[in-house]
């Protein structure tokens, strides 16, 4: 099945603010990691007009796989007193954003496989996603729902929705740097996501040209 133009935006700021905060919980993440050179890997994938879901997974589980061997490799060589963290963008990278036709949006399993791995060995994993700060709760509950620990979720607050997306995804990098951490990987399907710096490895998922968000 071709991904069809009115499949494309389905993200969860397409959705009414108010419907969303009536799904939004509690939610008590705590922000917080440190800088290094980048390096990148990024997905062999198909021509954007032969998308379906099937494809897409492919793409990013061949992303993923080289991932989960150089975190492996990584996390075993972890210094005396470092803190490691991963820092993902969330819509059709930890979360089936135009898949995922349903709330909570399923994960996207190439991911979770390798959070998971990372959580497990004593990995922070934080989120910094375009999404605006209205639905914060939701997308943090989201997150916890399908698996991820969330150490830390960055989202744009008023202000930060005049900025440039690079320019924002950025400077929370740094700020996690602040609070301590090695970053020892990025990972997003947007060149916005993964551009300037502040992470030791970058892992770029398909985005077919901006078809998928």
């Amino acid at each position: 099945m071709t991904l069809r133009p009115w499949a494309r935006r389905i993200a969860v700021s397409t959705v009414s603010a108010a419907a969303l905060a009536a799904l939004a919980v509690p939610a008590d993440a705590a922000t917080t990691a440190t800088s290094t050179s980048t390096a990148s890997t990024t997905a062999t994938t198909a021509a954007a007009e032969d998308v379906d879901y099937d494809t897409w997974q492919k793409d990013c589980q061949a992303v993923m796989d080289q991932a989960l061997l150089d975190l492996k490799q990584r996390i075993a060589n972890t210094k005396p007193g470092e803190k490691q963290a991963i820092v993902f963008d969330i819509d059709n990278t930890t979360l089936e954003t135009d898949f995922g036709f349903s709330y909570p949006q399923p994960a996207n399993k190439p991911v979770l496989e390798v959070a998971k791995y990372a959580q497990e060995h004593g990995v922070s994993l934080f989120f910094v996603t375009a999404r605006p700060g209205i639905i914060y709760s939701v997308t943090d509950y989201n997150l916890k729902h399908v698996g991820y620990q969330v150490s830390g979720l960055y989202v744009r607050s008023f202000v930060d929705l005049f900025k440039n997306v690079a320019d924002y995804k950025t400077a929370q990098r740094v700020d996690i740097e602040s609070k301590g951490y090695t970053i020892i990987a990025n990972i997003g399907n947007s060149a916005t996501d993964l551009s300037g710096g502040h992470a030791e490895k970058t892992y770029k998922l398909p985005d077919y040209d901006g078809q998928l968000s």
